[in-house]
Order: structure tokens, then C-alpha cells, then sequence
């Protein structure tokens, strides 16, 4: 799980074990056992962890941590020949490839891409039959943020312009970048 990866980074087993005590006990208990890459682990479980590590990386600026759980979480997803098979076109096809990506991930919900100018483009996310808290959003800004920027491009803005947890009829994020000039071809997503 790219979260327990991403708190081992921050220090090694010292920060795991601090988010850890935070946990109700069953939840301690099976982030402690050997993570499985073909089990799948509830929602819950994985909000409740991201919201102890917030609070434990960052308790001044929860969305700075949700922001890197994203990030860490994008580096996990994304194979190594996405990140080394690079073109001007990569930052594209890296949000195209979203809606299939979230299909492998999640059992509820659909999420779309819309191009917007050369480098630009919206991500929607609708008909999850889950309800996150607001800051949640933020490790979505972050997967985005990292993924952008493996697939090439420098400079990376990820705005959430509607939200789920406030009543919107889906989560937006409108991303945009600059950058992406490589040559490479063959991007694998």
C-alpha cells in the first residue's frame, strides 16, 4: 500500500508505528501483516489511515500530507515504462488512461476525461457511492499533480473547481501544464 511506503519514507518504522497507534486496533493489525497486491482493502481502512497521517505528518496543514499520500500514490500506480517512455503527448495520455485506471482501483463509480486546449484538461469523477470528507480531495490533486509531472510535463497546476462533499454532482479537477518537450516515444498507459 503506496501510504505505508510513503510514511516508512518519512522516517522509517518510527512514523508507521506513531499513525499506527492512532488506528483502532483492527485496523493497526492488518496494516502490521504483509500487504497483499491482490487483496483489496476497504475505503474506510484507507481513509482512517489517511486521516491519522495527516495528522501525524502534518497537523498544521492537513492538505499538505493528503497532498503527498497522492503523490505517493501516483508513483505506485504508475508502471516504470509510462515514466521512461515519455512524449509531448504524455501529460494527455496519462489523463486519458484515468477512467480505465479508476475502473482497476475502485468498485463504484466512473470517472471521464475532457481535453481542454493543448495543455490542459478536466477530470470528473461521478456516481461513487461513497462520501469523503472535503480534504480527501486533496490526495486526488496530488495523484494528479505526480502523474502529470512523470508523464513529462514541468510545470503542473491541479485546481479542484467542484466537490462531491459540498454537493456538487461530481468532483472536478481542471489540470494544466507546461513542459512535456521530450521526444521519446511510445508511452505505455
Amino acid at each position: 500500500m503506496a501510504r505505508l511506503k510513503y510514511l516508512r519514507s518519512k522516517g522509517g518504522e518510527g512514523p508507521l508505528e506513531h499513525v499506527l497507534a492512532q488506528l483502532p486496533p483492527a485496523d493497526a493489525v492488518t496494516l502490521r501483516r504483509p500487504i497483499r497486491r491482490d487483496c483489496w482493502y476497504p475505503l474506510s481502512l484507507q481513509l482512517r489511515l489517511d486521516d491519522a497521517i495527516a495528522s501525524v505528518v502534518s497537523p498544521g496543514e492537513r492538505s499538505d500530507a493528503f497532498i503527498e499520500v497522492g503523490r505517493a500514490y501516483a508513483d505506485a500506480i504508475l508502471d516504470r515504462t509510462q515514466r521512461q517512455n515519455v512524449t509531448s503527448t504524455a501529460p494527455k495520455l496519462f489523463l486519458e488512461s484515468l477512467p480505465r485506471l479508476y475502473r482497476a482501483y475502485h468498485t463504484a463509480g466512473h470517472r471521464e476525461y475532457e481535453p481542454v486546449g493543448q495543455n490542459a484538461g478536466i477530470i470528473r469523477t461521478f456516481d461513487a457511492n461513497w462520501r469523503v470528507p472535503m480534504d480527501h480531495c486533496w490526495t486526488v490533486v496530488g495523484c494528479l499533480q505526480r502523474g502529470l509531472e512523470l508523464s513529462g510535463a514541468d510545470t503542473v497546476l491541479v485546481t479542484e473547481t467542484s466537490c462531491r462533499a459540498v454537493g456538487a454532482s461530481c468532483c472536478e479537477y481542471r489540470c494544466e501544464w507546461h513542459g512535456a518537450e521530450a521526444t521519446t516515444v511510445g508511452a505505455n498507459c
